[in-house]
């Protein structure tokens, strides 16, 4: 289990830099909505799935109340899933 939420993490981090940083300046820059529509389902799959696989997995890793809301927390910042992937999942 902890391998599969470390695969979605990483892919769910990938999917939001990608939204993030190409798709949506894209969508305002170049006005072609055709990139955030691309890139933004997958994306919300990969976020519904990171959130639901953390859940699952917090038992398991023996997280408290403060670091499954830090591991929650990272999904909407950019680049905090890499950050979890290493400080709380690389063992």
């Amino acid at each position: 289990m902890k391998t599969t939420f470390r695969v979605v993490s990483i892919l769910e981090g990938l999917s939001y830099l990608i939204l993030l940083f190409i798709a949506v300046p894209i969508k305002y820059i170049g006005n072609d909505e055709s990139w955030v529509k691309l890139f933004g389902m997958p994306h919300g799959l990969l976020f519904v799935a990171y959130v639901v696989l953390a859940y699952l997995i917090k038992a398991e890793l023996n997280w408290n109340t403060k670091t499954f809301l830090i591991v929650l927390l990272a999904s909407i910042i950019p680049f905090g899933t890499f950050y979890i992937d290493k400080k709380y999942l690389r063992n």
